[in-house]
């Protein structure tokens, strides 16, 4: 092939599983089988190159063109909302965007509710679309602390299983909305490499109807 499609990836277990699929698919590459230190991995032959990046950053690789394409969470993509096409949900790393506070925990109308979360735009949507007036307070991790040393009524954060909640006497009081991997594109990659971005998300989408 005679141009590369740049691929983002995200770091960690989410990365590996979501490259699995690419091999699987047959965008497969020799050199991530022993990486070293390197950080770009290439397979001329599919016409691919790799780069792993932090999950949040991925999103920024493709709308800014470094990366043709790549895979992020929808919460980043609801959060940050970058100028890119969503093209496929891989079904992966699936968990789910809650509010979450104490049990029994009633939400008065009268006052403010106070709401802690580090996803601050998809927590102002939210509330909005209830019509219902908040106090946000951004905060940066270990959210879980906020409604249990009163900071916060509540607190919106993505859950996976819940054991942190209950272990810190918490629980799930409403979903928000459901997050899991997504296959992105960058507007011009997807004009300019049309023939190859559009080969690559065909093949990604018969993979993942098998794994079903």
């Amino acid at each position: 092939m005679s141009e590369m499609l740049n691929v983002a990836l995200p770091k960690g277990r989410l990365g590996d599983k979501v490259y699995a699929l690419f091999e699987k698919a047959g965008y497969g590459c020799e050199e991530l089988a022993d990486p070293g230190r390197r950080l770009v991995f290439e397979s001329p032959e599919h016409g691919v190159r790799y780069f792993y990046v932090k999950p949040s950053d991925v999103a920024i690789y493709v709308e800014r063109g470094a990366a043709d394409i790549g895979v992020a969470g929808k919460d980043i993509l609801l959060e940050y909302t970058p100028d890119v096409y969503e093209l496929l949900d891989f079904g992966i790393g699936r968990c789910r965007m809650c509010v979450c506070g104490r049990p029994g925990f009633r939400d008065d109308p009268g006052r403010t509710l106070r709401v802690a979360t580090k996803f601050t735009k998809i927590t102002r949507d939210y509330y909005a679309g209830l019509g219902r007036s908040i106090d946000m307070i951004h905060l940066n991790g270990s959210i879980e602390l906020a409604p249990i040393l009163g900071l916060s009524d509540v607190i919106v954060d993505i859950v996976e299983t819940g054991a942190t909640l209950r272990e810190n006497g918490l629980c799930v009081l409403s979903e928000v909305c459901g997050i899991s991997a997504r296959f992105i594109a960058n507007k011009v990659s997807s004009r300019f490499k049309y023939d190859a971005v559009t080969a690559l998300t065909a093949r990604l989408r018969e993979t993942i109807e098998v794994e079903k």
